[in-house]
This record gives structure tokens, C-alpha cells and sequence, in this order.
């Protein structure tokens, strides 16, 4: 009981919250828009349909929280990704398969290049994000300073592709059955969080995350590789920020320059939302999973209400964000007096 009631009030303890936060603010949902039919299971598998490229780059922005590091390049890499695809489909006439391999790679050079700079030449992980985030959006500028539509006949099978669900439908105007519905992005995004879950928790490389963010000095002396350790974060942040650009590419079938703006910090804030340290040493993808569900169900408040503006969302998020890291600041004094 006390080893449990320890893990409780440590690590788990803002998870906790924001799960809880997550169900109080959906069952509000439920019963202000009733009328609306905000409870459907369509409206709930809506959150994760339009928030798939979110939540891989949150996965992927929570892995370098929990080092201690931070990515400000996230939403360029996105809007860049989505115009290097829509340019070499569309002017290029390249197929959409290999188009998802070069913007991967790309991605993978990408947070190679900035973990190199980050880990062993140890320049400020701010400055050098700062860096990769003009360029990324510049590049995007010189692919194209117009729109491209996506028009790939591979690519939009990929977007319009549904996957219905064999429960919780409800019956039309017209007396047929409607099923609820996901796409593969959903999939693919459920998926890739999974699977860093389990990295994170159960492998060497995942425990030695942990243990550079917790105490860079003493991961050190246990003969963990830090500098090793922050590149292959930051590898992998960039490979998950390529494919984050494509799953967000198949909700808009399109590249322009301004797309993805701000994405970073919603990134950043699903991840402290969801119960990451900013300070480094703690932090849970599926954490990152509620933070970004906790944004996407405000969103659908103000979809519902009709009369509010959008940035209303912005507003909320960042009084939930200063609540969470004020909350992380108290339990971090709690436990330094201990």
C-alpha cells in the first residue's frame, strides 16, 4: 500500500488529473449539447480523426521533454512535409509511396542534424529548434509560395479511406443503419503511441530517457551514453515529425506555407497537459494522448456552441498549460522538502 500510494502521488498523480479533467469536461459535453448529439461515438472518434498528426508529434515532443530538451520545429517540419509531398506528386509526378519515404528520410536527417548540434556540440536545445524551425518554414516558402492540392489517386484512397466500426451505430432520417467510422491515420497514430510506450517503459533505451532527464550527472556515473542517448531521441523526434506531417497532410490533401503554425506548442502543451515535466524525468505518452484530447474536445465545445471564436481554444489551453506547470512547480518543492 505505502509502495503504491508513493507511485501515486509521484509520477502518476498529474496523469491522474488530466484523465480526469479529460472525462469531467466530455460528460459536461454530454449533457450541455444533449440536444446536439454530442455524445455519439462519432463526436468522441472525431477527436482522434482530427488530431491523428498531433498526437505522434506529441508522442515524439514528449520523448524530448522527458530528456529535459525541447522542439519549437515541430510545426514547420509538418508544413514542410506537406508541401515536399504535394510538390513532388503533383509538379514532380512522383508516386505517393516513394514521396512518404524521401519526406521521411528527410525527417530523420532533419532531427539527426539538430541532436548532433543538441548532444555533442551542446548548444542550447531552444536555440538550435529556433534554427530548424525558420529554416523548415523557409524551405517550405522555396518549394512553393502557392497552395498545391493534392490530387495523387494513391494519396487520397489513403485520406478517404473509412474504417467502420461494427457497433455503436444509430439509424438515419432515411431508417438505414450508420455506422461510426475511423481512417487509417487514426490507426497509424494509435499505433506508433503504443509502440513508444512500450519503448519507453519497458526497453533500455526508454529507461535511459528517463534517467538523462532525471539527473544528466548520475545517468553519468551509472555509464549511460547522455550524448547518445539525446541523438537518438532527437532522431527519432524527427522521424516522428515527417510522419506526424503526413498523417496531418491526409486530413487536408494540400501544402501551403502557413500550415501547422503554432503546432509545436500545441505539442508541447498536450505533452505538460498530459502530465510531462518540462524540467525533464517524467512523462507518459498516453498522458500526451489526454492532453491532446482535452484540446480537441474544447474545440468541439466551441464547433457545438456556434457563436464562440476559435480562439477561445487558445485561451483555455493556456490556462489549463500555466494550471499544470504551476501544479508541477508545487509537487517539485513538495518533494525537495522530503
Amino acid at each position: 500500500m505505502r509502495a503504491r500510494k508513493k507511485k501515486i502521488d509521484g509520477n502518476s498523480f498529474l496523469l491522474m488529473i488530466t484523465i480526469v479533467l479529460f472525462a469531467i469536461m466530455y460528460v459536461i459535453g454530454m449533457i450541455v449539447f444533449a440536444d446536439k448529439n454530442f455524445g455519439k461515438l462519432q463526436v468522441f472518434l472525431n477527436l482522434f480523426i482530427n488530431n491523428a498528426g498531433l498526437i505522434v508529434a506529441a508522442t515524439g515532443m514528449t520523448m524530448v521533454l522527458i530528456t529535459g530538451g525541447i522542439d519549437i520545429s515541430v510545426g514547420s517540419v509538418i508544413a514542410m512535409t506537406c508541401m515536399l509531398l504535394a510538390w513532388m506528386m503533383e509538379i514532380k509526378g512522383m508516386g505517393a509511396i516513394p514521396s512518404l519515404v524521401i519526406v521521411l528520410v528527410i525527417g530523420l536527417i532533419f532531427g539527426l542534424v539538430q541532436g548532433f548540434l543538441i548532444a555533442y556540440l551542446k548548444i542550447q536545445p531552444f536555440i538550435v529548434t529556433l534554427a530548424g524551425m525558420f529554416f523548415a518554414r523557409g524551405m517550405t516558402a522555396i518549394i512553393s509560395t502557392e497552395m498545391i492540392s493534392i490530387k495523387n489517386s494513391l494519396f487520397l484512397s489513403w485520406a478517404n479511406a473509412k474504417i467502420y466500426l461494427p457497433f455503436g451505430g444509430t439509424i438515419n432520417r432515411k431508417g438505414v443503419m450508420i455506422y461510426p467510422y475511423i481512417y487509417p491515420s487514426v490507426v497509424l497514430a494509435i499505433l506508433t503511441l503504443i509502440a513508444f510506450f512500450v519503448i519507453l517503459k519497458f526497453t533500455k533505451f526508454g529507461r535511459s530517457v528517463y534517467a538523462v532527464g532525471g539527473n544528466e550527472q548520475s545517468a553519468l556515473l551509472m555509464g549511460l551514453n547522455v550524448k547518445r542517448t539525446k541523438l537518438k531521441v532527437y532522431i527519432v523526434n524527427g522521424l516522428l515529425g515527417a510522419f506526424a506531417g503526413f498523417l496531418f497532410c491526409l486530413n487536408t490533401c494540400a501544402g501551403f506555407v502557413e500550415q501547422a503554425k503554432g503546432f509545436e506548442m500545441e505539442a508541447i502543451a498536450s505533452a505538460v497537459i498530459g502530465g510531462t515535466l518540462l524540467t525533464g524525468g517524467v512523462g507518459n505518452v498516453f498522458g500526451s494522448l489526454f492532453g491532446v484530447l482535452i484540446k480537441g474536445t474544447i474545440e468541439t465545445f466551441i464547433t457545438f456552441q456556434g457563436t464562440l471564436s476559435s480562439w477561445w481554444t487558445k485561451i483555455t489551453i493556456a490556462v489549463l498549460l500555466a494550471f499544470f506547470i504551476i501544479l508541477q512547480s508545487i509537487l517539485a518543492k513538495k518533494k525537495q522538502k522530503k
